[in-house]
């Protein structure tokens, strides 16, 4: 394959030596440096690759011949399959990130039977492709040597093991430590937040207390650098034993107020009903190449997209119901719903070097379709966001809005008006459709039978 003129590099690639992705027009690229050829040429003639891509645990690439571009430092140009939509550590539930840490070891251990092994085990390498994670980064292997400790050892503690753990002994919450940390949690935080239950399990102990105490012994010392010699069999032990500390975490979602939202409702079944069928309605119009759902807590609309075979990310405020709604997804081998942790109100943001490591919510869009259903009244009366931020707000996410308005006197709006004084004036329908017909034209409005709800479809101006 031939492709020619100008480059754009990706933000999030400039640390590796080995290699980097790039933009050329408008194709995903990625260089792989002379310095890597050794490397690069023993996970293609290993076997290791076809296994991997053979079994979807590695993104597929192609060669490319690039024309006028620089061939200093390069050894070759490949053209790696796209992921529809990228997400963080910091998006996943707790099992999206168990599964993620239990594909790694699993590359770990068919590199090393490949004569390989993985430089790097970072969280951000692994990708969700029709509902499974994969690795996305070539450059991450390197030729094993016999004797050889395990490189990527502390970033997997980190990226992997110290998060499920405290996700799964202290709070669920703590995976929003990748915002801040992010290249992961350190071990010595992950120590002290810890039950002290966790000192009398024996992989803990190592891999997370130990481990932490040897580098706050060694922090900021000069020491004479000696590798310790660890023989295969080892290596594959300390991989086997991380594997068993990962599949012995557990977390059950229950108990949350969005979790179970659906069995305390105020919706009559034909409400629900005639809902679905009017959101079905406005997708066959539109017919949408991609749908986000926000505030879709356990999937119940973004299953009414899939079934049309629209691919979904569906976004939640609340872990324990993208926790149920990607297990549900795992459950039904779902392959179109990615189920996402997202407060609407605080999205996710740009950080890491120059805030452009990581991308912002807002740049990994627009979608065709957004559905913001049974939302408004949270958004507008829980958050005090008015009107036309919110518009404002989709506008920049989709093309086509599918929205529910929910009038004030609803049950559920007098629930959040429960504790709190009522200063939402403007929380009206007349209100609602002024301030949105400043972004979108409202193409029709639908009254939810049996409810004094409002379904809108509209296109932003």
């Amino acid at each position: 394959m031939s492709i020619c003129n100008n480059n754009e590099n990706v933000s999030g690639s400039f640390r590796d030596p080995s290699g980097f992705l790039f933009r050329q027009d408008g194709v995903l690229l990625r260089q792989v440096n002379l310095r890597y050829k050794k490397h690069y040429d023993c996970l293609m003639q290993s076997g290791l690759y076809d296994t991997l891509v053979k079994d979807h645990l590695l993104i597929p690439h192609e060669d490319v011949v690039l024309k006028d571009h620089p061939a200093e430092h390069v050894y070759k140009i490949i053209k790696p399959e796209l992921i529809p939509f990228i997400s963080y550590p910091y998006e996943w539930s707790f099992s999206q990130l168990k599964h993620a840490a239990l594909l790694t070891l699993e590359i770990q251990q068919r590199s090393m039977a490949h004569g390989m092994s993985l430089k790097d085990s970072s969280a951000y390498n692994i990708q969700f492709k029709q509902g499974k994670p994969i690795l996305i980064d070539t450059l991450s292997f390197e030729c094993y040597q016999e004797g050889e400790p395990w490189v990527a050892y502390r970033q997997f503690c980190q990226h992997f093991l110290a998060p499920l753990a405290l996700m799964s002994f202290t709070d669920v919450r703590l995976n929003q430590l990748f915002r801040i940390y992010i290249d992961g949690v350190p071990l010595d935080l992950a120590s002290k937040l810890l039950p002290i239950s966790t000192f009398l399990n024996f992989s803990f102990l190592i891999h997370i207390h130990l481990h932490a105490k040897s580098q706050q012994r060694f922090a900021g010392k000069s020491v004479k650098v000696r590798k310790n010699s660890v023989s295969r069999n080892a290596l594959l032990g300390i991989i086997d034993n991380l594997k068993g500390a990962v599949q012995s975490l557990t977390w059950k979602p229950k108990g949350t107020e969005w979790a179970e939202y659906y069995e305390d409702t105020n919706y009559s079944s034909e409400a629900l009903e005639h809902k679905k069928t009017v959101v079905a309605d406005f997708l066959d119009k539109t017919r949408p190449a991609s749908v986000w759902d926000l505030g879709a807590n356990v999937g119940m609309f973004s299953r009414v997209a899939s079934e049309k075979n629209i691919p979904v990310v569906a976004f939640d405020v609340d872990p324990a119901a993208v926790e149920k709604h990607y297990c549900d997804c795992v459950r039904r081998d779902e392959s179109r719903i990615l189920p996402l942790v997202l407060d609407v109100t605080n999205p996710s943001p740009g950080i890491g070097w120059l805030n452009k490591e990581r991308v912002p919510l807002y740049n990994r869009g627009p979608a065709e379709v957004c559905l913001g259903l049974a939302l408004i009244h949270h958004l507008a009366i829980s958050n005090n966001v008015p009107f036309r931020g919110i518009a404002e707000f989709f506008s920049v996410l989709c093309r086509i809005l599918v929205i529910e308005f929910v009038p004030k006197h609803d049950s559920q709006v007098q629930r959040l008006l429960a504790t709190r004084e009522d200063i939402f004036d403007d929380y009206t329908q007349q209100a609602f459709e002024r301030e949105f017909g400043k972004y979108f034209t409202i193409r029709e409005a639908v009254p939810i039978k049996t409810s004094e709800r409002t379904l809108y479809l509209m296109n932003v101006r």
